[in-house]
């Protein structure tokens, strides 16, 4: 799985962190990604349905 927000790649067991946005889980690399993701949620969500879809 990919940080939506460094977009590292990372395994959900290794996650040093979690949050919840729209009923569904996000898993980070670190505290500071969980805390950026947690500021604008919806930031890093619409860019990854961006890029998931081909930039459309």
């Amino acid at each position: 799985m990919t940080d939506p927000v460094c977009k590292m790649e990372i395994n959900r067991e290794d996650a040093e962190a979690s949050s919840e946005y729209n009923g569904q889980t996000y898993y980070f690399c670190s505290e500071e990604c969980k805390e950026s993701f947690d500021k604008r949620p919806e930031k890093y969500v619409e860019r990854g349905k961006k890029a998931a879809s081909g930039g459309r």
